[in-house]
């Protein structure tokens, strides 16, 4: 039985002087990570985290959150990984919301962590890490210093009381619509998972994987777990905000692996790559939202050495489809398959599997299908419903697929962003890609609104890094591409598209 704090420990008794985490100026090894966590681990339970308490980590991506990620495992607890972005309303309703009796932060968010102390009754204490992180605790009760923490508790780990069923993470998702949910994952979920993805992936020991993606988001938590679990070594940065710098370390410390999302091939698409050097790479994965074939091709011309995994996912499940690499020339803009060990397949809206060709949601089941939402009843009941085994759920995913004759899956449409113009329903994938095929388009987003004779008027938003673009050039060319009720009715130049911490475009801004 396998949880997923054995990911660190397994290493650390395999390979104990291996070089596990790379984050910053700080190189750490396998039993070096499990030391410290084993003694915050203790801490947490001498401050008051029993079995199956949540601990709020507010942290950016830095080895305390490592650290802390491993420690509230070890000390049978649930962690809860928060984007050091988060705004205070929010992050004290995630709080409140998951009852969590822990709170890990920067000395920084002293006035934030006051805030939570006093307004979230389930709250018993907060540890400081960084510079000034003694002080700030002596000044408080119920506060501690990570670093004293460090030096004080025995680096024993605690007797484990849980189970591969019992809760490993909660991952609040982005919240685009009403208040965040927390995605409950057990130990068997995130196990299943990652096992899964680290297959397809050929993942062993001597890969390298630099991770700049938060890991409050579920893409960048799994970094983190799949290569302790492989054994692997992490480069953790805090951000993609200045490429050249991700780059530079990827040729620095022979990274092999590299997860993106969209944006931040968009990004590299308009740099000049020569100048570092990226042989080392062995392999490259997209996921968040799908890749556009014109950018597929670009990377790959990008980085011809490297093997290019298009994928699908949503938190509800982790990873769901992914497209074989041999596969990307014959279906630039499949999303692929199953991931090893599931099985999907769409659904119209009574229940029938549809065949090739046809329009509906994706139905996923597998050892990945997580929980549910925490102490959300109704929601659970609307995306988790009964499978064919009694007992059993599977995930209805909120988005629309096709399939071909051999069974690779096509993503449409997410079921609330379909435009319904003129009578027709307009998915804005379908209008993104052609609109991604016009010469020196970056990024683009195709979204609805009202419209008295239309029923929703279609609106691009393009950003493009060509002055002499012109809105007439735009909607000419889709004129030549599109079914004319497809054709945008408006276009919008944009320098840039809102975005989640995460890097996905967020439509409900733009609307």
């Amino acid at each position: 039985m396998l949880l997923v704090n054995d990911f660190l420990e397994q290493s650390a008794a395999r390979t104990p002087d291996k070089l596990a985490l790379i984050c910053g100026e700080r190189r750490l090894t396998y039993a070096e990570l499990d030391g410290m966590a084993n003694r915050l681990a203790n801490a947490l339970q001498a401050h008051g985290v029993q079995r199956g308490d949540r601990v709020a980590l507010y942290l950016p991506n830095t080895v305390e959150l490592v650290v802390a990620i491993f420690a509230t495992l070890k000390a049978n607890g649930v962690f809860v990984v928060i984007n050091s972005s988060t705004k205070q309303d929010k992050l004290l309703y995630m709080v409140n919301n998951c009852r969590a009796v822990g709170l890990v932060t920067r000395t920084r968010e002293t006035a934030v962590a006051d805030t939570l102390l006093a307004n979230a009754p389930s709250l018993k204490f907060a540890i400081f890490s960084e510079q000034g992180a003694d002080a700030a605790a002596q000044e408080r009760e119920r506060a501690y210093a990570f670093d004293a923490i460090q030096a004080n508790y025995p680096n024993t780990c605690p007797p484990r009381r849980n189970i591969d069923q019992d809760l490993a993470c909660l991952i609040y998702t982005s919240g685009s619509t009403g208040d965040p949910k927390g995605v409950m994952s057990a130990h068997s979920n995130v196990v299943f998972a990652a096992s899964s993805i680290i297959t397809y992936l050929e993942n062993r020991p001597d890969d390298i994987v630099i991770n700049a993606l938060p890991l409050s988001f579920d893409y960048g938590l799994y970094q983190l777990l799949m290569v302790f679990k492989f054994g692997g070594t992490l480069v953790l940065e805090r951000s993609f905000t200045f490429p050249a710098q991700i780059l530079q370390k990827i040729a620095a410390e022979k990274v092999t692996g590299f997860p993106g999302v969209p944006t931040v091939f968009a990004i590299l698409l308009t740099m000049d790559l020569s100048k570092y050097d990226l042989s080392s790479l062995r392999y490259i994965t997209n996921t968040a939202a799908a890749l556009p074939p014109s950018h597929i091709q670009q990377i790959r011309d990008l980085f011809p050495w490297a093997t290019l995994y298009s994928m699908y996912g949503l938190t509800e499940t982790k990873r769901t489809l992914y497209l074989p690499p041999a596969e990307l020339d014959r279906r630039p803009g499949s999303v692929g398959v199953a991931i090893p060990g599931t099985e999907v397949w769409v659904e119209d809206e009574n229940g029938t599997r549809l065949g090739a060709g046809q329009v509906g949601e994706l139905v996923i089941r597998g050892g990945h299908v997580m929980r549910g939402y925490w102490e959300n009843a109704e929601a659970t009941a609307v995306r988790y419903r009964p499978g064919p085994i009694p007992g059993e759920r599977l995930c209805y995913s909120g988005d629309l697929f096709r399939m071909d004759e051999e069974g690779f899956f096509y993503f449409v449409a997410r079921k609330d962003d379909i435009i319904k113009s003129r009578g027709e329903k307009v998915a804005p994938k379908e209008v993104e890609t052609v609109l991604y095929g016009i010469a020196g388009v970056k990024e683009t987003a195709v979204i609805g609104i009202p419209d008295p004779i239309l029923g929703e008027a279609i609106k691009a938003f393009i950003v493009t890094d060509r002055d002499d673009l012109t809105d007439k050039e735009v909607l000419r060319h889709c004129r030549a591409n599109l079914e004319d009720f497809m054709v945008p009715q408006i276009v919008e130049f944009r320098s840039e598209l809102p975005k989640t911490s995460s890097g996905k475009i967020t439509k409900k801004e733009l609307r």
